[in-house]
């Protein structure tokens, strides 16, 4: 009643003075922090963060008995009108204020708890209404993580309890590992309140992680501590982590690394930052607002809708400068930002603080370390957090030039060589099963002796015993997929380290570790190369046939058009064979053809050049016209020599025999190889995968003996080793430009301790120009062959290149030879016909003397008639004058007088032939020497 009597007066005087009074509750450990509470109260009301708001304070000492805890807080706080409850725990107890959360939940009564730190009040389905300003015990985990960053630790042990607080830092672990790839190796959970964790601890001493976080309470740990220690994974080479509670063990061992919440047992700074958080979120909402009174009795069921705007108030509430720090809230009502204290024991066994970790003041690092610390085994040296054994275990797998496998001695020893290292290795035999001794040289084998000189390790090689690089795929036929060759030994535990030209890629980084490259390289594609057969008409394929056949057919239009122009034109040498004036011989058809031929061969031309303008201009036309064809022919074949070398028979990986692969040409790469996981990785490339997923061999020698035997049209892999076959085999070339460029490096299992020490080895090798030396050592040495290279000398011609034109020569030959023939059977069947027509010619001639003969012959006879018909004449005179006046004497005739002979032409004989004939083009003519015979009469 007299509670009701000053709430109701309390009512009356704030609405008439328009000031608004909240009370804040609080369940404290003491009548000390009472009285603090009290003062922060009334400190608040002096800051006056708001002119109509009144703070009052109300408070109880919170009971052992969480029954009588809730009690208390239904008969003497809720009747006060508590806004608000602060909560602490119990005194000379550590219990949880959860009876308080409890009861003022249920009315939706915000809390806020200044030291209880148990994860189970981060449930918000459970205590929606709780807020505290120290964080949970999970969140050492976020301090854990920063100090295995710190460290460069990737692989842990985790030891926890099986309630619930160990079940939440391990879920808080979880959650903040998984992004950074720091890795569980083990985890062991264990029972709390057992006097013996040596059966739970046993298996930790053969994992190889040697980093060992550790969630128990101080009870647990001493037990835990006593057991490890007796197990020996407290000493050297180890690193505990522990919690805060773990860390306050009696007998924790030298090196022991724990956290410690700074003010988290200061309960004061805690109340008193407590209620200034109050104090700004209800001057917030009154300012913007009103609420409406909470309940003020157990007996009252209804909850209290403002008490959820209340307490999302107070989650937004920030308090920069409070008594402990930075005071934030996240969604689970949990202090955010704390302030650690990094702690280690010492060699004395002695806490001292090595770092901090939080928010004393806004920095971005929230870890720093500022002293030197103490491992276990009391040694200064970080450990490597790994089981570290420097007698690895090498394997790789034989792929020139960087790893070449060869037989011992018969004596059983390797061979040694003045250029270059011999490495013992051995190779299961796949029959017996049992390792035979092998020898092993190459680039990585040099590389590998280099850095475990580097890195100071001794090491064992051997040969992959399925000979192959790794794929991921179903195992014997099964729906388990695992990891087969080098990557699955390494998996197994079987090998420490993979030296071999191994690709790095997206599958095979998912679950091992690479090195940085120590080479870089590209796919290519390796081909036999494509031998031209030289034909005999090699010289004619500058020009294409089309063309040979129209300059062939110009030559004679030109020719014909020269001989007309020349003959038409009346400037021309043509004259008419009656001109007298006639100098030269006239240019006839195959003077034109010569003079056609010879400008375009141009041979030298002495004669039969054209004499009119018109056909000049011609010529001077063709001219120029044979000096473009000429040149293009001597360029085109300049051209033709310089490329008409064995090349590769496709162009590239975009050629189109391999993006629509056909029958009559395959192409392949090795089973199980990063090339292959490349094909299948790249959606455009699925069409090749599927072509060569059948046809893949198990490795590359095999693939390139049949490239070099033509049974593969084109071999895809690492171009190290296919530019190293190439220079060694003339008869094979690598086709088109580089694809998929990658790097090879050193593979080795998550998280080893090794890698990073290896990566600086292998950086340093970069540096010092040693990996230049294997490159000229072992890929660039072998590029100095007899092959011919495309660009670094001229082409030359062989037999095979200008055989045709041999052959036309020899061709010129053989028709000059049977051309004479021609012209001596033509001259001997010319010379019969003009041998004839020279005796006809003659015996015209004879038949044309003997007619003049006859016609002298016969006007001969006729003078001599006439004569003798005046001799007659006068020797008829002279008888008369005779008779008449002398005597008569006989007188001489003229024939005699004159001493000739006179023939007196008769006609022949009836029988008479002629001893001569003669026909000639039809004509007849016979002629014959006068018979001897009376039937001439000499006169």
């Amino acid at each position: 009643m007299k509670s009701a009597l000053i709430l109701l007066l309390s009512f009356l005087l704030g609405s008439a003075s328009a000031v608004r009074t909240i009370t804040i509750g609080a369940a404290l450990s003491s009548e000390r922090n009472q009285e603090v509470f009290k003062n922060a109260v009334d400190h608040l009301n002096d800051l006056r963060l708001g002119g109509d708001v009144y703070f009052n304070s109300t408070s109880i000492a919170m009971d052992v008995n969480p029954i009588r805890s809730a009690l208390d807080v239904c008969d003497r706080l809720l009747p006060q009108t508590v806004y608000t409850v602060i909560a602490s725990h119990p005194n000379a107890s550590d219990q949880s204020p959860i009876s308080v959360s409890y009861t003022c939940g249920f009315y939706n009564i915000p809390v806020i708890g200044i030291a209880a730190r148990d994860s189970a009040f981060s449930d918000t389905n459970v205590h929606g209404t709780f807020l505290r300003t120290v964080p949970p015990y999970s969140a050492q985990a976020d301090v854990w993580i920063a100090l295995l960053q710190y460290f460069e630790w990737s692989q842990v042990i985790f030891i926890h309890s099986s309630d619930e607080e160990g079940r939440a830092i391990l879920s808080q672990f979880q959650t903040l590992a998984e992004p950074l790839k720091i890795k569980l190796e083990m985890t062991v959970k264990y029972i709390p309140g057992q006097t013996n964790y040596t059966n739970d601890l046993f298996r930790t001493v053969q994992a190889q992680s040697r980093v060992v976080l550790l969630s128990a309470s101080t009870d647990d740990a001493e037990v835990i501590f006593q057991d490890a220690e007796n197990l020996g994974l407290t000493g050297e080479d180890y690193a505990w982590f522990a919690t805060e509670l773990a860390f306050k063990a009696y007998n924790a061992p030298v090196g022991l690394l724990g956290v410690y919440l700074n003010n988290g047992t200061d309960e004061e700074a805690h109340i008193k930052d407590s209620v200034t958080v109050v104090g700004l979120a209800f001057s917030e909402i009154l300012r913007t607002g009103n609420i409406t009174a909470p309940p003020t009795a157990c007996k009252d069921m209804r909850t209290w809708g403002d008490g959820t705007t209340i307490m999302r108030k107070l989650r937004d509430t920030k308090l920069t400068h409070g008594q402990t720090g930075l005071v934030t809230f996240d969604e689970h009502g949990d202090r955010q930002n704390p302030s650690y204290e990094i702690r280690n024991i010492n060699q004395d066994g002695k806490a001292f603080a090595v770092g901090l970790y939080g928010d004393i003041k806004p920095i971005e690092e929230p870890l720093r370390m500022m002293h030197e610390i103490t491992w276990p085994g009391a040694v200064k040296v970080r450990p490597k957090g790994q089981k570290i054994s420097r007698n690895l275990t090498i394997v790789t797998i034989p792929e020139m030039p960087f790893v070449e496998v060869e037989d011992p001695l018969p004596n059983g020893v390797c061979p040694s060589y003045d250029d270059k290292q011999v490495f013992p290795c051995t190779q299961q035999n796949k029959t017996t099963g049992e390792n035979e001794l092998q020898c092993c040289t190459g680039y990585c084998m040099d590389m590998l002796q280099e850095i475990a000189k580097q890195v100071n390790f001794t090491f064992t090689i051997h040969l992959s015993h399925d000979g192959l690089y790794g794929s991921f795929e179903r195992h014997n036929g099964s729906k388990v997929k695992r990891w087969n060759g080098m990557v699955g030994e390494l998996l197994d535990n079987e090998a420490d380290m993979i030296v071999a030209p191994l690709t790095i890629n997206p599958e095979r980084a998912k679950f091992i570790d690479f090195t940085k490259p120590f080479k870089y390289q590209g796919l290519t594609i390796l081909v036999k190369k494509t031998q031209k057969d030289s034909s005999l008409a090699s010289f004619l394929q500058p020009f294409q046939d089309t063309l040979w056949i129209l300059v062939g057919l110009s030559v004679h239009v030109v020719a014909l058009v020269l001989y007309l122009l020349d003959r038409f034109s009346p400037f021309g040498r043509f004259k008419l064979a009656k001109s007298d004036d006639t100098e030269e011989d006239a240019l006839n058809l195959s003077s034109a053809m010569w003079f056609a031929w010879g400008v375009l061969l141009n041979s030298g031309i002495g004669e039969g050049t054209p004499r009119s303008f018109s056909a000049r201009v011609l010529g001077m036309v063709w001219a120029g016209f044979a000096m473009i064809i000429v040149a293009s022919y001597t360029a085109n074949l300049a051209a033709f020599l310089v490329l008409d070398r064995p090349e590769a028979s496709i162009s590239g990986i975009d050629d189109p025999r391999l993006r629509n692969p056909n029958e009559n040409f395959r192409y392949a790469t090795v089973k199980g190889s990063a090339v292959e996981m490349y094909f299948k990785r790249q959606v455009e490339l699925s069409t090749m995968y599927r072509t060569m997923e059948n046809i893949n061999y198990a490795t590359a020698k095999e693939a390139i003996d049949d490239v070099r035997d033509g049974d593969l049209q084109a071999f895809i892999w690492d171009s190290p080793r296919l530019e190293y076959e190439a220079a060694r085999d003339c008869d094979l070339v690598t086709a088109g430009e580089l694809f998929g460029r990658s790097g090879l490096g050193i593979g080795l299992r998550k998280n080893s301790p090794w890698t990073h020490e290896v990566s600086l080895a292998i950086l340093t090798l970069h540096e010092r120009g040693f990996m230049e030396e294997l490159d000229n050592e072992w890929i660039l040495a072998e590029s100095t062959s007899a092959c011919p290279q495309r660009d670094s000398a001229p082409a030359t011609l062989g037999l095979t290149n200008m055989a045709g034109v041999f052959m036309m020569v020899a061709g010129g030959i053989v028709a000059g030879v049977l051309l004479i023939f021609v012209e001596i059977a033509y001259k001997r069947h010319r010379g019969l016909k003009d041998k004839e027509l020279e005796l006809a010619r003659n015996a015209a001639d004879r038949w044309r003397g003997n007619i003049e003969k006859r016609r002298t012959l016969r006007q001969t006879l006729q003078k001599q008639r006439e004569e003798q018909m005046r001799a007659n004449s006068l020797m008829k005179q002279q008888t008369s004058m005779d008779s008449n006046s002398t005597p008569v004497f006989r007188r001489q005739s003229f024939a005699e007088a004159t001493g000739s002979r006179v023939y007196a032409a008769t006609p022949p004989p009836p029988n008479y032939t002629p001893t001569h004939s003669c026909s000639s083009q039809g004509r007849s003519v016979t002629w014959g020497r006068p018979p001897q015979n009376s039937e001439y009469n000499i006169i």
